[in-house]
């Protein structure tokens, strides 16, 4: 801080009223306080502070730290103490509560001036300088939406301009250069981004037909208005509806040009064959499924949902074909494992889950349906054959199943049912093999097996074979 250089010359004896005046004029708040920071004496330059802050004429008597908002009292506490050590100090910004229940800021300092302990505290009133900054941190969030908003409409124009179907160029109305294409366009024009961008626009049409756009992009840059020209394209021979609009963006004119190729549309004949073979797959006998690559649906058709037990395709679509397909989860990742490598399956037997619990016995033929993208579909062709097994009654004297039916099975039935299904085959021809040796007697079949009778009698219920028990005990487990 720095002090006048003659104060006694210039200002001479200044007496107390002076002084009080002189320090009231030159600051909003004026405090008095000895060295415990009680307030000894006050003025106020400024009415309506007076009345906001020490309306009911509580601050007289009071100690300073007792009147600020609870933060800011360390800083009262380090005001006073610097005062009274350094004999003056910065300012510090503090709060002062108000019945309005918003604070008041008011900016202190504080002067040791040598008598009676007594310490000047001056404060500035901040009030206008807050609501300055409330006014700029509201501008700044405003602005901060208005900008988010503006991100987002960005953002949904600029996926509308690729998803789009319709071909959509931006060309730049002055060098008459494309600036931007979307996906469609460069399908239309069977050019990659890089080629396309840069490019004029003229020059992706054929001789005449360049001619009549630039015609065109002359005629609507002159005017203002719409307009449309059917013209040829350079790489094939198709006909094609380009419609000019001119807007501006950035202090430049730019044309949107939307085409319209006539050559998508399909020929009457394609189209009886395409609803043909569209009835075909919702009315087959067996169940056709087409997923993605990663195995989930896509469509289905009415025989696959009979079979599924479902009510809706919807309920189907996007989920895992393997959810219904096979029976223990391996069978649908070997298919799908086979179908990746070599494109194509046959007849592989499976089993078809219903959603209610039903099994299916199913033979399963798939393809790889290859498309534009880089990973194909697959279609997937499944058939019921349990009617094709035979209905052939089991001999009274069924041989166990061979090693190779076994295999078979490997991977369509848990572990534990092929053990279980091999021992009551075994059990149930030593049982018989036994009742032959002993001329059917059931003492000695049991001696030979080392079974008690009465578990004898039970597996003989158990195998069919309760003919060869006795008939008091075949009730008797």
């Amino acid at each position: 801080m720095q002090v006048f250089k003659s104060p006694t010359e210039t200002l001479g004896d200044l007496g107390a009223q002076a002084a009080a005046k002189l320090i009231a004029a030159a600051t909003d708040i004026a405090l008095v306080v000895d060295r415990q920071g009680v307030i000894l004496d006050i003025a106020f330059n400024k009415d309506d502070l007076a009345l906001e802050l020490d309306g009911q004429g509580r601050w007289l008597g009071s100690k300073l730290v007792d009147i600020v908002t609870s933060d800011t009292q360390l800083k009262i506490r380090e005001l006073l103490q610097v005062a009274i050590d350094r004999g003056s100090t910065g300012w510090r910004q503090v709060n002062h509560p108000s019945p309005t229940g918003e604070d008041v800021p008011v900016q202190y300092a504080a002067i040791d001036y040598g008598r009676d302990n007594r310490l000047i505290v001056v404060g500035r009133d901040l009030r206008q300088l807050a609501q300055m900054q409330r006014r700029l941190v509201s501008a700044q969030q405003s602005m901060e939406r208005d900008y988010i908003k503006l991100r987002q409409a960005e953002t949904r124009y600029r996926l509308l301009f690729q998803v789009a179907a319709e071909a959509v160029v931006i060309v730049d109305s002055t060098t008459e250069t494309v600036i931007d294409a979307n996906p469609a366009a460069l399908a239309l024009f069977e050019q990659n981004a890089p080629q396309m961008l840069s490019s004029p626009f003229p020059s992706h049409f054929t001789g005449s037909s360049a001619q009549a756009i630039i015609n065109l992009l002359s005629e609507v840059r002159a005017s203002g208005r719409d307009n449309r020209v059917r013209v040829h394209l350079a790489n094939g021979p198709r006909d094609c509806d380009v419609a000019v609009s001119l807007f501006r963006q950035d202090n430049a004119s730019l044309f949107l040009i939307r085409l319209s190729s006539y050559s998508t549309l399909p020929e009457a004949g394609g189209m009886k064959a395409t609803g043909m073979l569209a009835n075909y797959f919702e009315s087959a006998a067996d169940a056709l499924v087409i997923t993605r690559y990663d195995g989930r649906i896509l469509k289905t058709n009415l025989a696959f949902l009979e079979m599924a037990q479902l009510g809706t395709a919807e309920q189907s679509r996007g989920e895992s074909l393997d959810r219904w397909l096979g029976r223990t989860g391996v069978d649908f990742s070997v298919a799908l494992a086979n179908l990746r490598q070599s494109g194509s399956i046959k007849m592989f037997t499976t089993a078809l889950r219903g959603e209610f619990g039903g099994l299916t016995e199913v033979e399963v033929s798939a393809v790889s349906l290859t498309d534009s993208e880089d990973q194909p579909s697959f279609g997937f062709a499944i058939r019921n054959i349990e009617k094709r097994l035979p209905a052939v009654a089991p001999s009274k004297r069924e041989l166990p199943r061979s090693v190779a039916q076994l295999t078979e099975l490997i991977g369509r039935v848990p572990l534990r049912d092929l053990v279980r299904e091999t021992t009551d085959v075994i059990e149930k021809l030593s049982i018989e093999a036994a009742l032959e040796l002993t001329g059917d007697n059931r003492a000695s079949a049991a001696d030979m097996l080392g079974l008690s009778r009465q578990s004898l009698y039970v597996k003989l219920r158990r195998y069919g074979l309760a003919e060869h028990a006795p008939e008091g005990e075949t009730s008797n487990e």
